[in-house]
């Protein structure tokens, strides 16, 4: 059996303080299956925990993973809520990642991905800003947050300086096409439930 021990304190440091956890800390207690189940990610050195995905959610990833599998095509690995490494203490498990080649391509975790998709059901506020600037903090070109509720795809594009320069809404009679495959067109009814 294996025991879990967090990150070594400071001997100078004299009272409690919070704990910041590495991904390699955070991956290495995941892989010990204390995560199972409960949607949890790392940003910024914290541990938070989504909890299990409900109907919704699903349905709509699924979509999502269709359209765009269909948009990208062969050369592309779809990614899954699957680690991505974004820094030494960033791992989002992004709902979708775009990343170019094939699962052998890579011999550990992809650290930047050609788009990111979310899905947002009860996390709208959370992915529109935080995960937001984590993204563009991490120069990843292209961020689509599937609001649910709202019926419409939030599309962020062009990082600059810990944000996005372009914000475009999306309702469900209109299409995008992704940077990554212009020539593809990808309807916002294909991703709605």
């Amino acid at each position: 059996m294996t025991t879990l021990s967090p990150p070594s304190l400071p001997a100078a440091q004299v009272g409690p303080r919070p704990v910041r956890w590495t991904c390699a800390e955070f991956h290495r207690v995941g892989d010990m299956g204390l995560f199972e189940g409960r949607g949890a990610m790392l940003i910024d050195g914290v541990i938070l925990e989504q909890g299990p995905m409900n109907p919704p959610h699903a349905i709509t990833l699924g979509l999502v993973e269709e359209a765009i599998r269909a948009a990208f095509g062969a050369g592309w690995w779809l990614r899954h809520q699957s680690p991505l490494v974004l820094g030494q203490d960033i791992d989002p498990e992004p709902d979708l990642a775009v990343v170019p080649g094939r699962p052998r391509d890579y011999t550990g975790h992809p650290t930047m991905a050609d788009l990111l998709v979310e899905v947002a059901d009860t996390s709208l506020e959370f992915d529109t800003n935080e995960k937001r600037v984590v993204y563009a903090r991490a120069g990843i070109r292209e961020y689509w947050v599937v609001d649910v509720n709202g019926r419409q795809l939030i599309v962020y594009r062009d990082p600059q300086t810990g944000d996005y320069a372009n914000h475009q809404t999306l309702g469900v009679s209109d299409t995008v096409a992704p940077l990554a495959s212009p020539t593809a067109v990808v309807r916002v009814a294909d991703l709605l439930v």
